[in-house]
């Protein structure tokens, strides 16, 4: 590889760039500069480091002074002291060991904190914990296979757990797939005072309506993939992600491998709809698709469509209509018995599709074996469609989850326009120039949404380049970039001093009356807080 000039951290980048939106259909590029709004800037101010190797600092919520940290493989959640942002102080490390093998979430809520805890094997029922603010533990319940990720709803009385069910394998002789469910906790009024003594009531949804033959089959749209060896609807829906309108009365479940959104009354845990997310075309909008050319190639491709495929997500209201930003990461399913991922070369029929660009540049590409249904039918020569994992981009829908707006190729070229040297990198190694883009580019994965005085405000982690993207997003169909706010370091041996963000907490009013954003570094094990100046 050539010599680089190396990019060294930014603590906070600001940037006025305008999203991909329909001007950018009529030849406009997403990167066109425009006129920023009232500045809102995010500046570092103090760092919380686990200590742990492994999968740490996955999950944190913000509680008052206190910050909650889950650690996966240490199986435990850190209560850490936060009243000086500018230097956190442990409390205590609450082992959870004795309820599974791995913590996968925590949330806070009033003088609450829950945990998600995968069982061993996984494929078993899961565990929520229920913990008071200092990490004693109140009660227990069991939920859906592979708990991963909870939240409360506004006002506290529930918890929304999204159980993912993936399988061991397929086709294997052990083979394990258990259906992918929803559980909605009530949380007991006198559980504070009642140690242990007081049942957390439990109702776990599953879409068993949905597979063939079931009441309502045929309510499922084509688009949304149902592709596992083997699997009912049920086996195959796998949730990843929940978030709670502001109201309470709705949650959006995404719905990762299978491209698509749940969307469930709330406390009735009644299944309104499943939505088909559909397809970006990368013909109209960018990507860069080798990582192997040496060079930053963002450009478009026809025929290559991008599945969004997103993995966190926010629900949020601006004029009382109800949104739902998602973070389009994108995720191939890797089994034992089956796995769905395939260079573009091998797949592809070149008669249709460029054979040149196919062997020089897009032939690195990884796309799936297992297109949607609505794909155009391969030939006996291959596919004359290709379809990549996520989208490379973050997204607000209406609330039938119909696309309002999309960042359309923002990412990269924000990525590409900060670090020209280290475009596309990975985030376990500092030398890994356009490693990625072949894979999920930037690979956009937490998202949350807050409101700071009249804004609302989005933010979008970027988990292989690291940082996060602050949008204004107060008009839902044009958003603005504010800034990208990063504390990634590339010119060191070791990656540090935050990589791999996992998730983004925002409280309008932190532990010193200033908002704070924390952000969850998994890679490196810490947690990165901000607040805001100006």
């Amino acid at each position: 590889m050539r010599a680089r000039r190396r990019a060294a951290v930014a603590a906070a980048i600001a940037v006025a760039l305008v999203p991909t939106t329909a001007a950018a259909q009529r030849g406009v590029p997403a990167s066109t500069p425009a006129s920023t709004p009232a500045p809102v800037t995010f500046e570092f101010v103090g760092r919380y480091s686990t200590g742990l190797s492994g999968n740490s600092a996955e999950i944190a919520t913000v509680l008052g002074d206190r910050l909650y940290v889950s650690n996966a493989d240490a199986v435990a959640v850190d209560v850490v002291d936060v009243s000086e942002p500018d230097d956190p102080e442990l409390l205590t490390r609450v082992d959870l060991s004795g309820y599974g093998a791995e913590v996968t979430s925590v949330a806070a809520k009033g003088d609450l904190v829950a945990a998600s805890v995968v069982a061993d094997p996984k494929t078993d029922p899961g565990t929520v914990v229920l913990m008071d603010r200092d990490g004693a533990v109140l009660a227990t319940t069991t939920v859906g296979a592979l708990p991963d990720a909870l939240t409360f709803t506004p006002d506290g009385k529930r918890i929304v757990v999204v159980n993912e069910g993936e399988p061991n394998s397929y086709g294997q002789p052990d083979s394990v797939d258990p259906e992918g469910s929803v559980s909605i906790v009530t949380v007991p009024p006198a559980i504070g005072r009642a140690r242990g003594r007081v049942p957390l009531p439990t109702r776990t949804i599953d879409f068993r309506a949905f597979n063939a033959g079931g009441d309502r089959h045929g309510e499922l749209p084509a688009g949304v993939r149902i592709f596992g060896p083997g699997a009912s609807v049920a086996q195959d829906l796998e949730p990843e992600y929940a978030t709670v309108t502001p109201d309470g009365r709705t949650a959006y479940v995404t719905l990762q491998e299978n491209n698509a959104l749940a969307v469930l009354e709330l406390p009735s845990g009644e299944i309104r709809s499943i939505v088909a997310l559909g397809e970006k075309d990368h013909g109209m909008y960018p990507l860069d698709a080798s990582d192997r050319d040496d060079a930053i190639n963002i450009r478009t491709w026809a025929g290559v469509r991008g599945m969004y495929m997103p993995d966190q997500a926010a629900a949020f209201t601006v004029a009382g209509r109800t949104y739902v930003l998602t973070a389009n990461e994108g995720d191939a399913r890797e089994y034992d018995g089956f796995e769905e991922e395939a260079r573009a070369r091998s797949v592809a029929d070149t008669s249709v599709l460029p054979a040149a660009a196919i062997n020089a540049e897009l032939g690195r590409l990884n796309v799936t074996i297992s297109q949607p249904a609505t794909a155009a039918p391969p030939t006996e020569n291959g596919q004359t469609e290709l379809y990549a994992f996520g989208a490379r981009s973050f997204s607000i829908w209406d609330a039938a989850g119909t696309q309002v707006w999309d960042s359309g190729d923002l990412l990269e070229q924000l990525v590409a326009h900060v670090f020209p040297d280290d475009f596309n990198s990975d985030n376990d190694e500092n030398d890994s120039f356009d490693s990625r883009s072949d894979s999920k580019g930037p690979e956009p994965e937490p998202a949350t949404v807050g409101v700071l005085g009249d804004r609302t405000l989005a933010f979008v982690g970027l988990e292989r380049q690291g940082g996060v993207v602050v949008a204004d997003v107060s008009d839902p169909s044009a958003p603005v970039v504010l800034q990208y706010v990063v504390t990634r370091d590339f010119t060191g041996d070791e990656v540090g001093p935050d990589s791999g963000p996992e998730s983004i907490t925002f409280v309008a009013d932190g532990p010193t009356g200033q908002p704070l954003l924390a952000v969850s570094n998994e890679v490196t094990g810490t947690v990165a807080l901000f607040t805001v100046t100006g």
